[in-house]
C-alpha cells in the first residue's frame, strides 16, 4: 500500500471519528410524561395515570389501587424495622464482646499451670518419698511381687500428674486434682511405711532367735517324732518300777501301766 491509500484511510477514520463524536453530542433527553406519571404512582403514590382512558379501559383495578400500594409505604416499613434492630445488634454486639473478653480470660486459664507452680514442689517431694519407701522393700525382706505392686501404684500416680497436667482445664479445678492426687500418694505412702515396718520387725526378730539358737522352723514330722520317743520312754520306765516294787514278780492290777501305741 503507497502513501496516499493510507492517508486517504486516515483521513476517513478521523473524518468517522469526529461525526461519532458530533452524532453523541447531538442526543437530547425525550420527557414522557405518561412513564413519569406511572413511575411515581408506584414509588409514592403521587400523581397520575396516563392516558387515562387507556387504564380505565385495560387496567381499571389497578388504576385504583396502584396509587395505595405504592413502594413508600414498605420503605417506610423496612427503614423503621432496621431502625429498631440496631438496639438488638448493639446489645448483641456489647453480649458478644463480653463473652470473648470471658473466652479469652477461660482460655489464658486453661493454658497456664498455675495451680502446678503452688502444688507442685510438695507433689514432687511426697513422690520422692513414696519412691524411697518403694526402694526399701527388698532390703527389709520384701518380695519382689510386693514391689512389683507398689512400682504400679507410683506409675499410675505418674500418669495422673501428667494427664492434669496435659488437661484444658480451669486452674481452680486442676488444682483440686492435684491435691486429690496428693492426698492419694500421701495414703498409698502411709500403708507402705506400716508393711516396711512389718516386715522390718519379722526381719529382727527372726535374726535375734536365729542368733540366740532359738529359731526353729517348724517340722510338724519332726514333732511327732520326738512326742512319740518321749511316750515309750515314759511307758519303759514306768514299767520297771511296777517291776522292781512287786517282790512276788506278779503283776500288780493297781500299778499296771499299759501304754497304747
Amino acid at each position: 500500500m503507497d502513501r496516499k491509500k493510507i492517508k486517504a484511510v486516515a483521513v476517513m477514520m478521523m473524518l468517522g471519528i469526529a461525526m461519532t463524536g458530533k452524532a453523541q453530542s447531538g442526543v437530547t433527553y425525550n420527557h414522557d410524561s405518561a412513564k413519569k406519571n406511572q413511575m411515581m404512582v408506584m414509588e409514592i403514590g403521587s400523581g397520575s395515570l396516563s392516558p387515562t382512558e387507556y387504564y380505565q379501559l385495560l387496567h381499571s383495578s389497578y388504576m385504583k389501587s396502584a396509587a395505595r400500594k405504592n413502594k413508600l409505604g414498605y420503605r417506610t416499613t423496612a427503614g423503621i424495622g432496621a431502625y429498631n434492630q440496631v438496639e438488638y445488634a448493639e446489645a448483641i454486639d456489647s453480649a458478644l464482646t463480653k463473652r470473648a473478653e470471658i473466652e479469652a480470660l477461660n482460655m489464658a486459664d486453661r493454658q497456664v499451670d498455675l495451680a502446678w507452680k503452688v502444688e507442685g514442689n510438695k507433689i514432687n517431694n511426697k513422690m520422692d518419698a513414696f519412691k524411697k519407701n518403694i526402694d526399701r522393700i527388698l532390703p527389709v525382706g520384701g518380695s519382689i511381687g510386693d514391689k512389683q505392686r507398689w512400682t504400679e501404684y507410683y506409675h499410675v500416680y505418674e500418669t495422673a500428674i501428667k494427664a492434669t497436667k496435659d488437661a484444658y482445664m480451669p486452674n481452680a479445678k486442676r488444682k483440686k486434682m492435684y491435691l486429690q492426687i496428693y492426698a492419694d500418694v500421701a495414703k498409698q505412702n502411709e500403708t507402705l511405711v506400716k508393711q516396711l515396718v512389718q516386715l522390718s520387725n519379722a526381719s529382727k526378730t527372726k535374726e535375734l532367735l536365729t542368733a540366740n539358737g532359738n529359731y526353729q522352723t517348724a517340722n510338724k514330722r519332726s514333732i511327732i517324732s520326738s512326742a512319740s520317743s518321749k511316750w515309750r520312754e515314759a511307758g519303759m520306765t514306768v514299767r520297771n518300777d511296777t517291776s522292781s516294787g512287786n517282790d512276788n514278780n506278779e503283776p500288780d492290777d493297781d500299778n499296771e501301766l499299759t501304754v497304747n501305741r
